[in-house]
C-alpha cells in the first residue's frame, strides 16, 4: 500500500519536473487519500468508464491533477506512461486541469476553485431522483455516490457556500466531500485569511463533520468514509495532511505550485523508499491497483448488469426510460408536445418559457431545474412539486438566492445525463457566468433561462436592467444564446437547447408582452436568422432581436406608408446564424442591400458584423414604467422611422 501511494506521488513529481510546471504540494500530501478512494471505496472500472451506476468523482482541487492522472494510469484507464510525460503539454491527454470529454475517466472539467463541489451537489442531486424514479424492491439500479476532494480555496469561494448551505438543507446523504486540510494557501499560512471553525460551520449547514487527523493514516482515512457513507446527511471529512510532504520543504507555501527539481526528487525516493528511476512503476504496484480496482470494480459491474437484465425483465417500461437517460438518447416528437400560437398572441416571453417547460416536463421525465427564488417572476419551475429529502421524485430545485451555485449545480446535473435548467433574472447572470462558462468548456447542454432582458424591466431601474450581458454570453465560445421575438419563438428556442448535445443555451425572455405578428417555422428558426417579414424589391433591411423583433415589423409598415419597401430580419441566435453557410447568409442579408439598421436594447457593439448603422443602448438603464423607459431610450416607431431615414 505505501509503495502504491508513492507510485502516485513520484510519477506526479516526474511529471511536474519535466513540464518545468505543476502543483507538487497536493500531489505529496494528498496521494493518500485519492489512493484510498480509488482501492477502497470508488464503485468504478476502467472496462467501462462510463458505466451509469459508478460513483463519481471531482477534484475540486483541480491543480491536483499530479495525482489524479498517476492515479488514472495505475488504475487501467487510458492514460500510458507516455502520456504522463506529456504533462502540460499542447495536445497531451494530460492538460493542466481536468478536463471533461477529453481524458478518460475524468467526470468533470475542473480547476476554478469553488465549481467542484456544486456541480458535486448536482450529481447528488442526480442521483436521488433518479433513484426516486427507477428504483423498486430489491432492484436499486440506480445507488451510488458522489464524491470531491477538495482544498482551502475551494472552501473560501462564495459558490461553494452557497451550494453546501443548499446540499445540506436537502439532505443529500450520498454525496461526500474530502477535504485537504494542510493550512497552507499559495499566499502562506491559512491562518492569513481564515480562523473560522469548520466543524461549526458545516454541522450549521446540516453536514456530517468527520476529521481525520493523519492523512498518512490509510486506515482512520478509510473508516471516515465508511462512516460517512452510512449518515443521513451530506458528509465532509477534513483530512489534516502536510503540503509537500516528504520533501525539504514541507508545510511551506513554496511546494504549492513549483516543481521541487529532479536532485530534490532523488533525495525524497530515498527517504521515502521508493528509489526507482523516473517514470517506472513496479510490477507489484501495478498488480495491488488492478486487484482493488479493476478486479473489484468489475466484479460490481457484473453484479450490476446482472441486476439490470432482471430489472428489465419486471420492468420493462421503467428500463427503456432508463436506457433513454443512460445513452442520451433524447428524440421526442417536438411538434406534437411543444405549444402554438396563433397570430395575434400577446404574451410576455417569460411567461411562454414557463408553459412550455410545463408541457415538456410532461413528456421528458429528465427535465429538471428550477429558479433563483424568482420562480414567481421567471416562470421557470419544474414540475411534481419541490425536490426535497421527503419528496425527491419533485424535479423543481429551490435553489434560493444563490444563483451561482444554481448555475454550476445545472451543470452536475447535466453531467448526470438530465435536462437541466436554472431561472433567473438576466442582470444577474453576472453572478453565473464562470459556470455558464465551464459548461460551454466541457461541452454540455445545459440550460440557463433568463428573464427580465432589457431597459423594459423599467420600475426597478438600472440594478435590474442588462445592457451589456448579451454581449458578454454572445461572445463566449461554444455557447447558443438565443433572445427571440414572440411566443413560436420563444418555444423554438427551448426545442433547439433540448437538441443540442455539446452546446449549452442561454435563453433571454421578456418581462413585457410581444406579439406574435407573422406565422413562423421551427426550420426558419433554427438557422439563428431569418427573414420574418418580407417585401418585393426591397431597398433596406431592419434586423433586431427579442421585443424589437416587432418594432422592427412596425417599422417596415409604417415606412411603406412613405413608400419605403424594407425587409425585417429576426436574429434570435447570433450564435447559430454565424455558423450557417456563406450562401444561406447572403440569401438574408444580402451584401447588395447596404441600407440597413440594426436595432436591440442593449450594448450596440456585436451588431456592427451585420449593419453599418446600429440603433442600441450605451449607458445604463433608468427607473420609471417599462413603457416609459422603452420610449426614453427611443425604441419607438416613430423614432426608428427617422433613423432609418438617416441612412444614405
Amino acid at each position: 500500500m505505501e509503495k502504491s501511494i508513492n507510485a502516485i506521488r513520484f510519477l506526479g513529481m516526474d511529471a511536474i519536473n519535466k513540464a518545468n510546471s505543476g502543483h507538487p504540494g497536493i500531489v505529496l500530501g494528498a496521494a493518500p487519500v485519492i489512493y484510498s478512494l480509488y482501492t477502497k471505496h470508488m464503485k468504478h472500472t476502467p472496462n467501462e468508464s462510463k458505466w451509469f451506476n459508478r460513483d463519481r468523482f471531482i477534484l475540486a482541487a483541480g491543480h491536483g491533477t499530479g495525482m489524479l492522472y498517476p492515479t488514472l494510469h495505475l488504475s487501467g484507464f487510458e492514460l500510458t506512461i507516455e502520456d504522463l510525460k506529456q504533462f502540460r503539454q499542447l495536445n497531451s491527454l494530460t492538460p493542466g486541469h481536468p478536463e471533461y470529454r477529453h481524458t478518460d475517466g475524468i467526470d468533470a472539467t475542473s480547476g476554478p476553485l469553488g465549481q467542484g463541489i456544486p456541480m458535486a451537489i448536482g450529481m447528488a442531486i442526480a442521483e436521488k431522483y433518479l433513484a426516486s424514479y427507477f428504483n423498486k424492491d430489491k432492484f436499486k439500479v440506480i445507488d451510488h455516490f458522489t464524491y470531491v476532494i477538495c482544498g482551502d480555496g475551494d472552501l473560501q469561494e462564495g459558490i461553494t457556500q452557497e451550494g453546501m448551505s443548499l446540499a445540506g438543507h436537502l439532505g443529500l446523504e450520498k454525496l461526500i466531500v474530502i477535504y485537504d486540510s494542510n493550512d497552507i494557501q499559495l499566499d502562506g499560512p491559512l491562518s492569513m485569511a481564515n480562523t473560522e471553525n469548520v466543524k461549526q460551520k458545516y454541522e450549521a449547514m446540516n453536514w456530517n463533520y468527520i476529521r481525520v487527523e493523519d492523512a498518512n493514516n490509510v486506515d482512520e482515512l478509510n473508516s471516515a468514509i465508511d462512516l460517512a457513507k452510512t449518515t443521513n446527511k451530506p458528509s465532509i471529512i477534513e483530512v489534516k495532511s502536510i503540503i509537500g510532504y516528504g520533501s525539504s520543504k514541507a508545510g511551506d507555501s513554496a511546494t504549492h505550485g513549483a516543481p521541487l527539481g529532479k536532485e530534490e526528487t532523488r533525495r525524497m525516493r530515498k527517504e521515502l523508499n521508493f528509489d526507482y528511476p523516473e517514470f517506472t512503476v513496479p510490477e507489484d504496484v501495478y498488480h495491488d491497483f488492478y486487484e482493488k480496482v479493476v478486479v473489484r470494480g468489475d466484479k460490481e459491474l457484473f453484479e450490476w448488469e446482472s441486476l439490470h437484465e432482471a430489472y428489465k425483465e419486471k420492468y420493462p417500461e421503467l428500463a427503456r426510460k432508463l436506457r433513454k437517460i443512460m445513452e442520451s438518447n433524447y428524440n421526442y416528437n417536438y411538434d406534437e408536445i411543444l405549444p402554438k400560437y396563433e397570430v395575434g398572441t400577446s404574451e410576455a416571453s417569460r411567461v411562454t418559457g414557463g408553459n412550455v417547460i410545463s408541457k415538456l416536463s410532461e413528456e421528458i421525465i429528465e427535465l429538471i431545474g428550477g429558479s433563483a427564488d424568482l420562480t414567481k417572476s421567471t416562470k421557470a419551475k419544474g414540475i411534481n412539486g419541490d425536490f426535497s429529502m421527503e419528496n425527491p421524485s419533485g424535479r423543481n430545485i429551490n435553489f434560493g438566492v444563490r444563483e451561482h451555485a444554481m448555475a454550476a449545480i445545472v451543470n452536475g446535473l447535466t453531467l448526470h445525463n438530465l435536462k437541466a435548467f436554472s431561472g433567473g433574472f438576466f442582470v444577474f447572470s453576472d453572478y453565473m457566468k464562470p459556470a455558464v462558462r465551464m459548461a460551454a468548456l466541457m461541452q454540455i447542454p445545459s440550460i440557463y433561462v433568463f428573464t427580465h432582458d432589457s431597459v423594459a424591466v423599467g420600475e426597478d431601474g438600472p440594478t435590474h436592467e442588462p445592457v451589456e450581458q448579451l454581449s458578454m454570453f454572445r461572445t463566449t465560445p461554444n455557447l447558443n444564446v438565443y433572445r427571440p421575438g414572440d411566443a413560436n419563438e420563444t418555444a423554438y428556442s427551448f426545442r433547439s437547447a433540448l437538441e443540442s448535445e455539446t452546446t449549452p443555451s442561454v435563453i433571454v425572455l421578456s418581462r413585457q408582452n410581444m406579439d406574435v405578428k407573422v406565422e413562423t417555422t421551427y426550420d426558419e428558426f433554427k438557422k439563428g436568422a431569418y427573414v420574418i417579414s418580407d417585401i418585393e424589391d426591397f431597398e433596406g433591411i431592419i434586423i433586431a432581436s427579442g421585443s424589437e423583433v416587432g418594432l422592427a415589423i412596425d417599422t417596415q409598415k409604417e415606412l411603406l406608408n412613405d413608400g419605403i419597401k424594407v425587409r425585417v430580419v429576426s436574429v434570435p441566435s447570433f450564435d447559430v446564424f454565424n455558423k450557417q453557410s456563406d450562401k444561406y447568409k447572403e440569401s438574408i442579408l444580402p451584401s447588395s442591400v447596404t441600407k440597413r439598421l440594426a436595432i436591440e436594447m442593449g450594448a450596440p457593439d456585436l451588431w456592427y458584423r451585420y449593419s453599418n448603422n446600429v440603433y442600441g443602448i450605451k449607458t445604463f438603464g433608468v427607473s420609471a414604467p417599462g413603457g416609459q423607459a422603452i420610449e426614453h431610450f427611443g425604441f419607438t416607431v416613430e423614432n426608428m422611422v427617422k433613423e432609418f431615414k438617416k441612412i444614405k
